[in-house]
Order: structure tokens, then C-alpha cells, then sequence
């Protein structure tokens, strides 16, 4: 029997990881650290949006189209993913993680700015762009984009997320009855995408702040608290990155190979770096300038990988919990309960928060890949597929479902990567440049 997890390894130690590294550097030597040293300008761009009205133009205004983006990035793989990668590969995961994040930032612009300079006007009224459509400019042969769209909508269907959110529903509020909780989160997703991106932007715009100013709280009440062991832990991140650790309690030895490995794949997945994901999502915006467009992709990595996933690891080094044998889905609300009470009814409601904005964005993304495959029949076939594969996820073992995910998502960071550098010369890093419609 094909075990995929081994396949998923395999994939990610030789391929997906490499080119993720090698594509990164090579990027942000060429823009000249780009991602640094313009940050203050980066910054200055983001708060200037917040000003900017719509006006006549078609699309969602860039900010609403930012939060929904970054809220398939903020999601349960911050809170959970994350310290799998801290329980399989110790502490120093987490300056891989940085490590990705960094040079992931200038990849992640790099494919929003192509998906917003080639994206075309769709039947809607709005926008479809992203690497299914930006890959045509480098290639004839129709299956490529095709392949694209498939794999997305494999991945456009968050499995993983929905049967945590419902497993940590069901586990903290006793009583809740575990089909009941199904249906109503199911509903909840297909009302959300049914009213396509502008009420999926919507939503994050009311979820992601509000999760992120409760969250960043209260993790920062903790790590105040414990101000003293603080240059302890990040001498330990710092060490450990280059030597591995005993994880997982001490049952598991890890070696460098898996802190590094674990680091840079939940990296990719929580900051959706190389994926293409970003790219679909950006393309909907008003904005009519390429570059200012995707500087905020680069903001969303700083509060997804640099704020929100940091804040959890430390949460789990200074509780100790990143220690203690249980499962990585309880390991921050361990570390919150033993300052903050009723942790057994707030934690999932962060899980709700975080799992269904990512959710929404997600399959958001994978329909308009489905209309792309089928113009006719994509939308109604993918809700069919979408409504039996999270049925199904809520009752049966998601592991190989799980390993299909991240198959697709190394594939995905292979080939989107290959557009990237070919079409290197296609991107600009001029942030003075003058808007063109596209």
C-alpha cells in the first residue's frame, strides 16, 4: 500500500524545500533585499490604503481584499500547525521559520504583483488572476494552467481546519452534539462563499482584527509575566536551529534534518508562501498598481509568521507545554488556561475564528479555479465535492487526505516557483511607478 506521508516527505525534503530556499535567496538578491530594506515604504503604503475610497472602480478595496488573504493565512495552522512543527523538530523550527518567512516574503509579492498585472475581467464583473493565469506567459500548452486550477482546488478544501474546529467544539463544550456542530459550521461556509469574495472579505474584516487583538493580548500578558526567561528561549531557538532537539516530550529524537524540514513546511503553509492562494485572492482588489498591491502580502507575512506564529511558540516554550506528551491542539490553550479562566469555552472560539475565515478563503479560491476548469459546471460540481469531502472529514481518519493537501501544495510550490523565475523580469520593485489598468 502507497504510504503518501512518506511521499509527502519525500517531496518536500528534496523538491518542495529546496526550491522554496534557493528561489527565496535568489529573489531577494536580485530586488536587493527589497522586503527590508523598503519596509518603512511598505508600511507607509498600508496605512495609506486605509485612507483610499473605492470610488468608481471595479473590485474589493485593497484592504478588505489584504484581510481576507491574511485570513486564510492567520489561521489554525498559527495555533496548531505551528507547534506540531516546535514538537517534531524543537524549538529551533522556529528560526526556520523566520528563516522561510524572510525570504518567502519577496516570492509572495512577486506572485501577487504577476497575478494582478495579468489577471483578466471575469463574467462577474470582477477579476480572476493568479499562477493559472499568469503561467500562459511562459507556456502554449493548455494542461498547465489546468493542472494549476486542480491542484488548488485540491487544496481549496481545508479538511484539516474544519475537523479541528469541530473536534475542539465538541471536546471543551460538553453537551454539543457533534453532527449538530457539522451542519451548522457547513452552512456557515457555503452562506459565506456563496456571496464570492466581497463577502469573504467582509467577513475577515470583522473575524481576522478581532482575533488578532485578543490573541496578541493575551499571549503578551503571559510572555510580560515571564519577562525574565524570555533571552533564555530565544538563545535556545537560536541554538537549537543548527543542532535539533529531543521533541515531543522526549519520546522522539529530532535531528537537524526535521527541525529545518518541519520549520520551513509549516512556514509555507501558515504564510501560504509559493502556493498561489495569495495570488487569486489579490487579483480582486481595485488597486490598479502591481506593486502596491503586493507589498501588502509582505505586511500579511509579518503579522501571519512574525507576530501570530511567533507569539505561539513562545506561549508553548515558556509554559513548558512544548514538552508534555499531548496533542499540538491543546498545547496553547494549556499555556492560556493557566493564567486566563474558561479557556474551555474562548479557545474554540479562537478555533472558530481562525478555521472559518481561513475556510472561506480557501474554497473562495478553489471555486474560481473549478470555473476556470468548467465555466458551465465547475461552481456547482466543486460545492458537491466541497460538501462531501468536509462531511467526510468530520467522521473518518483525515490523515492521507491531509498528505493528498500537502502533496498538492508541494506540486503547487514547484511549478508556481518555475513561473516566478521565469518571469522574474516581468516584476517591478519600483514603488513610485504609475498605476496601469490591467
Amino acid at each position: 500500500m502507497i504510504d503518501l506521508t512518506q511521499i509527502e516527505d519525500i517531496a518536500w525534503d528534496f523538491t518542495g524545500i529546496p526550491a522554496l530556499l534557493i528561489l527565496g535567496i535568489y529573489i531577494t538578491c536580485k530586488s536587493r533585499f527589497f522586503q527590508i530594506r523598503k519596509l518603512p515604504t511598505i508600511l507607509k503604503i498600508f496605512i495609506e490604503f486605509f485612507a483610499t475610497t473605492k470610488g468608481e472602480r471595479k473590485g474589493v478595496h485593497p484592504i478588505k481584499v489584504f484581510l481576507a488573504s491574511v485570513g486564510g493565512c492567520v489561521g489554525i495552522g498559527n495555533i496548531v500547525g505551528i507547534c506540531t512543527a516546535v514538537q517534531l523538530g524543537g524549538p529551533g523550527a522556529l528560526f526556520w521559520i523566520w528563516v522561510t518567512a524572510t525570504f518567502g516574503m519577496i516570492l509572495k509579492y512577486a506572485e501577487v504583483y504577476l497575478g494582478v498585472k495579468y489577471r483578466i475581467s471575469d463574467a462577474n464583473g470582477g477579476y480572476t488572476g493568479g499562477p493559472m493565469i499568469f503561467i500562459k506567459k511562459i507556456t502554449s500548452k493548455a494542461w498547465v494552467p489546468l493542472l494549476i486550477c486542480f491542484l488548488l482546488c485540491i487544496y481549496g478544501i481545508e479538511i484539516y481546519q474544519f475537523r479541528v474546529i469541530i473536534d475542539s467544539i465538541t471536546e471543551n463544550w460538553h453537551g454539543a452534539d457533534h453532527f449538530f456542530v457539522t451542519v451548522v459550521l457547513l452552512v456557515a461556509i457555503l452562506y459565506a462563499v456563496n456571496g464570492g469574495i466581497k463577502r469573504v472579505a467582509n467577513i475577515a474584516s470583522a473575524v481576522v482584527p478581532l482575533f488578532v487583538f485578543l490573541f496578541l493580548g493575551m499571549g503578551s500578558w503571559i510572555l510580560l509575566a515571564n519577562i525574565q526567561s524570555i533571552p533564555a528561549l530565544f538563545k535556545m531557538v537560536f541554538t537549537e536551529a543548527f543542532t535539533g532537539s529531543a521533541a515531543l516530550g522526549g519520546f522522539a529524537g529530532s535531528t537537524l534534518l526535521m527541525t529545518i524540514s518541519h520549520g520551513i513546511r509549516r512556514a509555507s503553509y501558515s504564510g501560504d508562501i509559493g502556493i498561489g492562494y495569495a495570488s487569486v485572492i489579490h487579483s480582486e482588489t481595485s488597486c490598479h498598481t502591481p506593486q502596491k498591491q503586493a507589498t501588502l502580502a509582505i505586511v500579511g507575512i509579518l503579522l501571519d509568521t512574525f507576530l501570530i506564529c511567533t507569539m505561539s511558540v513562545l506561549l508553548i516554550l515558556v509554559s513548558g507545554a512544548w514538552h508534555e506528551n499531548i496533542p499540538a491542539s491543546i498545547m496553547v490553550q494549556r499555556t492560556l488556561e493557566s493564567t486566563f479562566p474558561f479557556m474551555w469555552f474562548f479557545m474554540p472560539f479562537f478555533m472558530l475564528l481562525l478555521g472559518y475565515s481561513t475556510i472561506n478563503a480557501y474554497f473562495i479560491v478553489g471555486i474560481k479555479c473549478a470555473e476556470q476548469i468548467s465555466p458551465n459546471y465547475g461552481r456547482g460540481l466543486y460545492f458537491s465535492y466541497a460538501t462531501f469531502a468536509f462531511l467526510a472529514a468530520a467522521y473518518l481518519n483525515t490523515e492521507e487526505a491531509q498528505a493528498i493537501m500537502a502533496i498538492a501544495q508541494v506540486m503547487l510550490v514547484i511549478i508556481n516557483g518555475y513561473a516566478i523565475y521565469k518571469l522574474r523580469n516581468h516584476v517591478s520593485y519600483d514603488l513610485e511607478e504609475q498605476s496601469t489598468s490591467p
